[in-house]
């Protein structure tokens, strides 16, 4: 049996209304725009950033790309039509010997409700299943988080259960959804 998975291609990468591509310098403001922003931050496990922790981030996000994980995409989201970032996403092998990865996201609100994030994460997972032969890609978020959820399902995702109290968080205690697809599933839906 083999564990070699194939390199993550190299940002950019485009969708029809996304540019997923390596952070900037000069991202600054509006990452921090969003990062700042108590409603997308709710059910997150940071957040509101300070312009520090902001800068930290985008240190840290700077730094990743030099070092440019092989099983990694950390990327800026930024919406074609404005040339501005909107929010971040990423794809990260967890367990390489089970062909594992997991996906996040965050996104600005005013861009919320317009399929922005199904559609750069949709190019995450074809990434995921096609460049990196991967096996399974799962997610998480608060159970509340109606809009992630409803993302992942949009995917192609399906809910495999719920974790109780599984993370304290600002507010108190999380139940947490977990979600995955297979590659097999993948290959069978209309995006993939």
């Amino acid at each position: 049996m083999t564990t070699d998975i194939p390199p993550a291609p190299v940002p950019p990468f485009r969708t029809e209304r996304l540019i997923l591509r390596d952070f900037r310098e000069d991202d600054f403001d509006d990452i921090h725009a969003y990062a700042v922003d108590p409603d997308v931050v709710r059910y997150m496990d940071w957040g509101p950033n300070t312009p520090e922790v902001t800068r930290e981030y985008l240190g840290r996000a700077l730094a990743g790309q030099a070092e440019r994980p092989p099983h990694a995409v950390n990327v800026a989201v930024e919406l074609a039509a404005e040339g501005r970032v909107i929010g971040s996403m990423r794809l990260e092998v967890k367990d390489a010997a089970n062909r594992t990865a997991d996906i996040g996201y965050s996104i600005h609100r005013p861009y919320w409700g317009q399929g922005l994030v199904a559609e750069g994460a949709r190019r995450l997972l074809a990434i995921a299943f096609e460049d990196m032969k991967l096996h399974r890609v799962w997610a998480t978020c608060d159970a509340r988080n109606r809009g992630s959820w409803r993302v992942m399902e949009k995917l192609g995702m399906r809910r495999e259960g719920v974790l109780k109290k599984a993370n304290l968080r600002r507010d108190g205690w999380q139940d947490t959804l977990l979600y995955a697809v297979l590659a097999e599933e993948w290959a069978g839906l209309p995006n993939g």
